[in-house]
C-alpha cells in the first residue's frame, strides 16, 4: 500500500474531530501532519469519487465526511485510494533474465503469485471488518483530539 492510504485514513478521521459537518481544507489537513497539500488533495479527491467525503467549494469550503464514521470501513478507504485490484501483482519476472526460459515452459502459475492470492482475502478481511468509528475509539487520548479540534478551528 502507498502512504496515500495512511494519509487518506487520517484525513477522514481528522474532520470528524473538527466538529460535525464542518468542512476542513486540504491545505489545513496537510499542514497538521506536514504533508504536501497537492498530493493529499489527490487522496481526498479519490475519497470524494468513492462517496466517503464531500467537497465544498468557496471561502468556507473544504472536505467533510459524507457519512458517519461507523459506516466507513477501512477497506472503503483503501479501495478508494489504491483501487480494487489485488495488492500483489505478479509480473512474471521469473521468465526474465539469464534464468528465464520460453514462456511455454512455464506451465504452472508463479508460486509467489499463488501464495499471495491465497493471502489476499485474509488481509482484506481485517480492514473490511473495522470502521473508522472503531479506530476513533482507540486512536488518541481526549487531550490530543481537543488539540486537533482547536488547531483546525484556528485555521
Amino acid at each position: 500500500m502507498t502512504e496515500g492510504v495512511e494519509w487518506a485514513l487520517h484525513s477522514c478521521l481528522n474532520p470528524a474531530w473538527a466538529g460535525p459537518g464542518r468542512p476542513v481544507t486540504a491545505a489545513r489537513l496537510a499542514a497538521y501532519h506536514e504533508l504536501p497539500a497537492p498530493y493529499l488533495n489527490k487522496q481526498l479527491q479519490a475519497l470524494v469519487r468513492a462517496g466517503i467525503v464531500i467537497s465544498t467549494s468557496g471561502p468556507r469550503g473544504g472536505f467533510r465526511l459524507a457519512r458517519p464514521l461507523a459506516r466507513i470501513r477501512l477497506m472503503d478507504v483503501v479501495a478508494a485510494v489504491e483501487g480494487p485490484d489485488e495488492a500483489f501483482r505478479c509480473t512474471e519476472i521469473r521468465q526474465q533474465g539469464p534464468g528465464g526460459g520460453a514462456p511455454a515452459s512455464y506451465r504452472l502459475p508463479c508460486a509467489f503469485a499463488h501464495a499471495m492470492a491465497r493471502a489476499e482475502p485474509a488481509w482484506r478481511r481485517e480492514p473490511a471488518g473495522q470502521t473508522l468509528e472503531d479506530v476513533r475509539e482507540q486512536a488518541q487520548a481526549p487531550a490530543a483530539r481537543e488539540r486537533l479540534r482547536r488547531w483546525l478551528a484556528n485555521g
